[in-house]
């Protein structure tokens, strides 16, 4: 198994410390630093390159969705995960909409903390089970019971697209990893919304949460 490595970011320092031993007892993960805020996240993400940040949503000066849109564009190799008290659909959508990948509750067990992680570590997407299905819930009523645009509509490489957006990917991974231009990438995702009526990503997780995709990774 390879070693999955954390920064984690909390203004509470008794929360990392908590994190840092549930993390490092875990197999296959190591805490490699710490922040008490999103610039010193920023920072120290672009210095040690982790392979997940766990960022709390609420921090001094730099709040979760800054960071998160900063680490984006700063070191777009890192993979964020929302550790966080918010149970509501407006944070979780902030965040998806800022980069992150993941979002979980802070009450939720300490194994789901570390499924989330692996989940992401991996390029896939986590939504804490709880919000997972408030999503749901409002894109069908949303669209109409029953109403939800079949992905047979779509080519191969439109759901292969669709999935990897869905994902977490950005248009320059899903690129290098299908072997296409960048261009060619946003192509797809235009063919992608004239077809399913997608036009955010947060739009475009939920319906992966709806075909089961998420739960594939």
């Amino acid at each position: 198994m390879n070693m999955v490595r954390i920064l984690l970011a909390d203004d509470h320092e008794m929360v990392r410390a908590g994190l840092r031993s549930l993390l490092d007892g875990s197999e296959g993960m190591q805490v490699v630093g710490e922040a008490r805020n999103g610039l010193e996240a920023c920072l120290q993400a672009c210095a040690l390159r982790p392979d997940v940040a766990v960022l709390d949503v609420s921090m001094p000066g730099l709040g979760g969705p800054e960071t998160a849109e900063r680490l984006t564009r700063e070191c777009p190799d890192v993979r964020i995960l929302a550790l966080t008290m918010h149970d509501d659909r407006a944070h979780l959508t902030r965040m998806l909409q800022a980069g992150a990948a993941g979002y979980v509750l802070k009450r939720a067990a300490a194994d789901e903390l570390v499924r989330a992680i692996r989940v992401v570590a991996a390029g896939g997407t986590y939504v804490d089970p709880t919000l997972a299905g408030r999503m749901l819930r409002t894109g069908s009523t949303a669209r109409g019971t029953g109403d939800v645009p079949s992905p047979e509509s779509l080519s191969g490489r439109e759901e292969e697209v669709l999935r990897r957006i869905a994902w977490g990917q950005s248009n320059k991974q899903i690129a290098a990893e299908l072997e296409i231009s960048t261009k060619t990438v946003e192509t797809y995702k235009a063919r992608i919304t004239d077809k399913l009526g997608l036009r955010s990503r947060t739009e475009m997780v939920r319906y992966a949460l709806q075909q089961g995709w998420l739960s594939e990774s």
